[in-house]
C-alpha cells in the first residue's frame, strides 16, 4: 500500500496533483497529512528527502516532487498518460510546462479553496499566463476532442491543471465558455469535491499562505468552517 505525504488540502497544489490523480484512478493509498508551520519542519524531514511535498512511499522507497510521483505511478499503473503517442507526448508536455511555468498565476493567486478574491489588480505577467492557459487547454480539448485536455479520459495533465480549477473559482477568473467549462468539469470531479469539503473544514490556518493572498485582494471573503 502506498502512503501519500501532502500537506493542508486548503493551500498546497503541488499535493492535490497526485492525490486527485490517484483518487480518480483508483489508486490505493493510505493519506498522511502534515500542516504547514516551523513547528512540524522535522516531520517535513522525516517523510520527504526534500521536505517538500507531496512524497510518496512505497515501502522503503520515497518519491518525491509531483512530476516524478506521476512517472513512477505510470509505470505501474495504467490510465496515468494516454496510451496513444501523440495524445501522451502532448499531455506530457502540457504538464512539464504546468510544473516549470505560469510563474505568476502561482505568485498573484495562491491556491487557497477556501477564499473567494477580488483581486486589486491583474498584471501583465498575470495576463500574459491566463492567455497560455487558455490558449493550452483550447488546443488540447479541440486536437483531442474533450471532455478532458488528452481525451475522453481524465489522466496525469488534468491533474496537473487541477490547482488551477481551484485557483480560477477563488480569483473569479474566466477564460472562454469552453476552457470555464473545463475548469467546472474538474471541480466537479468526486475526488476534487472531496478535496475542496476537506479544505473547507480544516482546522489549520497558514499565516504566509493566508498573507499571500489578502496581499493581492481588494475584496475578500472566507467560506472556511471557524
Amino acid at each position: 500500500m502506498y502512503t501519500l505525504c501532502i500537506a493542508n488540502k486548503n493551500y498546497s497544489s503541488w499535493s492535490l496533483r497526485p492525490w486527485v490523480l490517484m483518487r480518480t484512478l483508483r489508486i490505493d493509498f493510505d493519506e498522511l497529512l502534515i500542516p504547514f508551520g516551523a513547528e512540524n519542519a522535522a516531520l517535513f524531514r522525516q517523510h520527504s528527502p526534500s521536505a517538500r511535498v507531496p512524497c510518496l512511499h512505497d515501502g522503503e522507497a520515497r518519491i518525491w516532487d509531483s512530476l516524478s510521483i506521476v512517472e513512477y505511478l505510470a509505470e505501474r499503473h495504467a490510465g496515468v498518460w494516454p496510451t496513444e503517442p501523440d495524445r501522451r507526448a502532448w499531455a506530457r508536455s502540457a504538464a512539464a510546462e504546468m510544473h516549470s511555468g505560469f510563474n505568476a498565476l502561482r505568485s498573484q493567486c495562491s491556491m487557497s479553496c477556501g477564499h473567494r478574491v477580488v483581486l486589486r489588480e491583474r498584471s501583465a505577467a498575470l495576463e500574459s499566463d491566463l492567455a497560455r492557459l487558455h490558449s493550452l487547454w483550447s488546443e488540447g480539448l479541440a486536437r483531442f476532442g474533450g471532455p478532458f485536455l488528452a481525451g475522453t479520459s481524465f489522466c496525469a495533465v488534468d491533474a496537473f491543471f487541477a490547482p488551477v480549477a481551484f485557483r480560477l473559482q477563488t480569483y473569479g477568473l474566466t477564460l472562454d465558455q469552453e476552457c470555464d467549462a473545463y475548469a467546472e468539469r474538474l471541480r466537479g470531479l468526486p475526488a476534487m469535491q472531496a478535496w475542496y469539503d476537506a479544505a473547507l473544514c480544516e482546522p489549520w490556518r497558514d499565516a504566509a499562505h493566508d498573507r499571500d493572498v489578502e496581499t493581492v485582494a481588494a475584496a475578500i471573503t472566507d467560506l472556511r468552517h471557524p
